[in-house]
């Protein structure tokens, strides 16, 4: 039990990410329970990303799930699902919050365009919002009411990412933009693949990057329902979040073939701001 804790920790604190996982501000008592979530989060994305061919990462998702399925029927083998076995019975956290992750993954070996942005809000639903779920779970909370927040937070975060990659996702095949949306701009799909940051192209942004700003807020509701400690990641994720969303403005909405960013030193400060909320 000990080497899979270990391993988790590796994990979450070896790779990248805008904010750590399982930052300083949460209870002690529930990191490794953090890293064991996120353990296995990273590893379905990675499945699903990483091997560059389709047939592979649907066989791979295949088997994570029977992995996943050992891990609840008492039997788990992997080191990521021997440390989340604790976690899932300690919180009694359900089977599908899991699942729903991997039907995101499989979607995008299946699905590489969509045509509306509710078709886009149904794959955030699987990839973005049970992670959400997952972090309430574990922090005691299972309400319909504080998941609809964390589920607009989620989403937000999400198409944060999306208008952030556009073109890095584009050389991966897909486009998360609605096609409805490109179309609506009179922006063409051969823009996109060409870099070209026309006047339209930088418009559809700014009408994409104002939709992801309101759903921000929506979730914002969520920071004063929940204790401290949880209240200021959320806080901290939110405000990450938007900080993407300025970096593009900042660019003036041309983010093809120039990936916005946060600084570093903005990252410190959002984090200094967090830690000084804890203090007081």
């Amino acid at each position: 039990m000990q080497d899979a804790y270990a391993y988790c920790e590796r994990l979450a604190r070896g790779h990248y990410e805008n904010f750590s996982v399982a930052t300083w501000f949460l209870p002690k008592r529930l990191r490794q329970h953090f890293y064991n979530v996120y353990a296995y989060c990273r590893i379905s994305d990675d499945l699903g990303d990483e091997t560059g061919d389709t047939a592979i990462s649907l066989q791979l998702l295949d088997q994570w799930e029977s992995e996943l399925n050992a891990c609840y029927n008492g039997s788990p083998k992997h080191p990521v699902f021997v440390a989340l076995a604790g976690t899932v019975r300690e919180f009694n956290i359900p089977k599908q919050t899991f699942l729903n992750l991997l039907t995101a993954f499989r979607q995008d070996q299946r699905i590489n365009r969509y045509e509306t942005f509710e078709d886009v809000l149904g794959y955030c639903r699987n990839s973005a919002n049970p992670v959400g779920h997952l972090v309430l779970y574990l922090c005691g909370y299972r309400d319909p009411e504080r998941q609809q927040l964390s589920d607009f937070t989620c989403t937000a975060l999400q198409l944060a990412n999306f208008w952030q990659d556009v073109s890095p996702d584009y050389e991966k095949g897909r486009v998360y933009l609605p096609l409805e949306d490109l179309r609506a701009y009179g922006v063409a799909e051969a823009d996109i693949a060409n870099r070209k940051n026309s006047q339209a192209f930088r418009e559809l942004m700014r009408f994409e990057v104002q939709r992801a700003r309101e759903w921000f807020e929506h979730g914002l509701p969520l920071v004063k329902m929940v204790n401290r400690e949880l209240a200021i990641d959320i806080e901290l994720f939110t405000r990450g979040g938007q900080e993407i969303l300025n970096a593009i403005e900042k660019q003036q909405y041309a983010v093809l073939g120039s990936r916005p960013a946060i600084s570093k030193s903005r990252k410190l400060a959002l984090v200094a701001r967090a830690a000084l909320h804890k203090l007081l």
